[in-house]
């Protein structure tokens, strides 16, 4: 069974040769056992529950979206009108991005260690990214108006351009290409930590100092965070196909949220060093 790059789809419990199986990430231990009533050839849901169908994800998935959202356009009007009124980023500002941050951090590892679906779990995640996004997208909007409408189009298009390319079998999912694909990731990770190391222990800042090796990374970045919609979508649907319960919409929700956030910050950064 091929994994995904996203650790939330990648800690899956299931039975012989389902989610569960599937090799854990750096940093996660591998669940132990499985999920009694699935597996390969059962699409019997737990007792009061229903299998998961494709409705479900959009609906758990548009919900999330739709938190993440509105938390963050008001963090970010919030944001340009303290920088308009003080003439530069106050504390309370930082304060908020910090605390959307951390908490968003915290729930996410709640949420992957737990290996269980939480609708609750899963929209604290949504308002804390958005309300992190919001506040740093409300700094960037102050120093290059327009960037947050254009990184947020951005974005869009490319999840629904690797929706299309996936239903459309353009670029199949097969093992060597989740290979190259988790590897990416895990490349991509290992750099970006040594590059805070970095950054903070000596200045020096490459990675994200807006010159051209930063802008090259953060085009790889985007490429990579679009091929693993690709890992998200192909995880989704052998979800559905092994007749997990509909409750589950809300791990695959929770697991493309945070590629979608992934994938906005890296449109972000281009562009600014794009406009500098």
């Amino acid at each position: 069974m091929r994994s995904s790059s996203n650790p939330a789809f990648r800690n899956l419990p299931g039975g012989t040769q389902t989610y569960g199986q599937y090799g854990p990430p750096v940093g996660f231990n591998q669940p132990q056992g499985g999920v009694p009533g699935y597996g390969p050839g059962r699409a019997t849901a737990g007792e009061g529950d229903r299998p998961m169908t494709v409705d479900d994800v959009v609906v758990k998935t548009g919900m999330s979206l739709g938190v993440a959202l509105l938390v963050g356009v008001v963090t970010a009007i919030w944001a340009q009108v303290q920088i308009a009124e003080t003439g530069r980023i106050p504390g309370a500002l930082l304060g908020a991005m910090l605390g959307g941050l951390i908490v968003g951090l915290v729930v996410s590892l709640v949420i992957i260690f737990r290996q269980k679906p939480s609708g609750p779990l899963t929209l604290t995640y949504s308002a804390a990214e958005g309300l992190f996004l919001g506040a740093l997208s409300g700094v960037f909007e102050a120093i290059y108006p327009g960037i947050a409408l254009q990184a947020i189009i951005g974005t869009v298009g490319v999840f629904i351009g690797m929706l299309v390319v996936y239903k459309t079998g353009a670029v199949k999912v097969t093992p060597k290409l989740t290979k190259w694909i988790v590897g990416a990731v895990v490349g991509a990770a290992v750099l970006m930590l040594f590059n805070l190391i970095s950054t903070v222990a000596f200045g020096f800042n490459p990675l994200r100092g807006g010159g051209t090796i930063a802008i090259i990374f953060s085009i790889v970045c985007i490429g990579i965070a679009a091929f693993s919609f690709l890992l998200d979508f192909d995880q989704a649907d052998r979800m559905i196909r092994e007749g997990m319960p509909s409750k589950w919409a809300w791990y695959t929700a929770f697991g493309l949220m945070t590629t979608l956030v992934w994938l906005y910050l890296e449109i972000l950064r281009l562009l600014s060093y794009l406009r500098e």
